[in-house]
């Protein structure tokens, strides 16, 4: 099992910026790419950004020079800086991980999800 602890969203007006932490634990043996996606009401779940633990990262066009995601390999935990946050940011945002678990199996893993609401 992997746990998931997300942090950081809230409301915030147009034009401001929120930074969303996740921090995943459990039976983690390695994660080879953590990584953020959004879903809004009436709409499919979707990529934001992700990051592998070679520092490779990957944003939607959406959100390029807005997000900016980093990651503490050391410590399973994921950041997402959102600037310049439109209300079409306005969303649920899900935590996801992918690696290995103790037992040696592949696993991909969610959050429970967090709030941002873009609005004045």
């Amino acid at each position: 099992q992997v746990q998931f602890v997300e942090s950081g969203g809230g409301l915030v007006q147009p034009g401001g910026s929120l930074r969303l932490l996740c921090a995943a634990s459990g039976s983690i043996f390695s994660i080879n790419a953590m990584g953020w996606y959004r879903q809004a009401p009436g709409k499919e779940r979707e990529l934001v950004a992700t990051s592998t633990s070679s520092g490779s990262t990957n944003y939607a066009d959406s959100v390029k020079g807005r997000f900016t995601i980093s990651r503490e390999n050391a410590n399973y935990t994921v950041y997402l800086l959102m600037n310049n946050l439109k209300p079409e940011d306005t969303a649920v945002y899900y935590c996801n991980a992918e690696g290995t678990n103790f037992l040696r199996r592949p696993f991909r893993a969610w959050g429970q999800g967090t709030q941002v609401t873009v609005s004045s």
